[in-house]
């Protein structure tokens, strides 16, 4: 068995997919499994048109080449013509629910086209309950869908936490309508001893976010980083009093997963993917009523030691569910089962 595996969005800023596609592939790789990682790297994958050419022509080239016999198609995207049988990826179903702002040609390609897509596959892997139910519900109902759930790097099962004096609360993620930071700086007047670091790429909704938190004179207090990695994203969730999700529209939720697996105290929006990652460890909130974000918030910051000590109790269990080796030992059972024709 060898495995053609798309990582094309490891190219450049490697938001959600990306990560999941280079550590995904080095976890199958550390199992054994001939992994093929296909990529151009001089290629930008975030301009529609690049992204088209990749997935519909310069990844079926790459496939042919690779002399694999199975395909993965992990970017939630899959080429037309490819030859082999293919296991997709379908990290959420956003372009169906929460992207109608977006234009009309990338709904009708991320969306309706991929959603016809999906039903030649020979096997479906969602990375959440949530998901599966989205598949079903938007693409096939009768279909059977894997869920396995993403990894977090081990990285995060490192950080040796040290939260400052002068607190403030981490959001990370794109900075984009369904992520929902203006939840947050809708609260931060009301918290007035409380910073807010944001550190995920722009794209123009972050322009609403800073004329919002000017018109609340707390522009102050929220620090839009862009997109930060290495040691200095290591030293914010060693340094922060609290990690908040605010998204209304998670296919799984990284942001969630990495601060419960660095022991960081958090508050989540109750939607989509969030409650299933929290349990009963992490305090969900409405995503969009103000007074619930103000009163899960103050709860951490009047008794921080209480928070840490809560964070530091389910820890272990968080990085053992986001385990990438477990993610890689499910996925291959898939391969295997795709591989012998069931």
């Amino acid at each position: 068995m060898i495995v053609a595996f798309d990582a094309q969005l490891t190219v450049g800023t490697a938001t959600g997919a990306g990560v999941y596609q280079r550590d995904l592939a080095a976890a199958l790789s550390a199992q054994g499994v001939d992994v093929r990682v296909l990529r151009a790297p001089w290629l930008d994958p975030w301009r529609f048109d690049r992204r088209v050419l990749w997935d519909q022509v310069l990844l079926p080239l790459a496939i042919a080449r690779s002399g694999a016999t199975l395909l993965h198609a992990t970017s939630g995207t899959v080429p037309l013509l490819r030859g082999i049988p293919t296991v997709v990826t379908v990290h959420d179903l956003a372009w169906l629910r929460v992207q109608s702002h977006a234009r009309g040609y990338a709904r009708a390609y991320f969306g309706t086209l991929q959603q016809r897509a999906y039903r030649s596959a020979a096997a479906i892997v969602c990375d959440s309950a949530f998901s599966a139910a989205e598949y079903r519900a938007l693409v096939e109902p009768d279909r059977a869908v894997e869920v396995i759930f993403p990894g977090v790097d081990d990285r995060f099962a490192r950080i040796a936490r040290a939260p400052g004096e002068a607190p403030f609360a981490l959001v990370v993620g794109t900075v984009e309508a369904r992520k929902n930071l203006l939840a947050v700086v809708e609260a931060l007047p009301q918290l007035p001893s409380l910073r807010v670091v944001s550190i995920g790429p722009f794209t123009p909704y972050a322009e609403r976010v800073r004329a919002r938190a000017g018109e609340l004179g707390v522009a102050n207090r929220l620090d839009l980083r862009g997109y930060v990695a290495g040691t200095e994203r290591d030293d914010l969730y060693a340094r922060a009093a609290l990690a908040l999700a605010p998204s209304r529209y998670e296919g799984f939720g990284y942001a969630l997963a990495e601060a419960m697996c660095a022991g960081l105290p958090a508050v989540a929006a109750r939607a989509s993917a969030l409650p299933e990652l929290a349990g009963t460890a992490v305090p969900l909130v409405d995503p969009d009523d103000t007074a619930d974000w103000v009163a899960a918030i103050r709860n951490v910051l009047a008794d921080r030691a209480s928070a840490e000590a809560r964070a530091s109790a389910v820890r272990a269990e968080s990085i053992s569910r986001f385990a990438w080796a477990t993610a890689a030992e499910q996925m291959r059972a898939v391969y295997a089962r795709v591989a012998d024709g069931q």
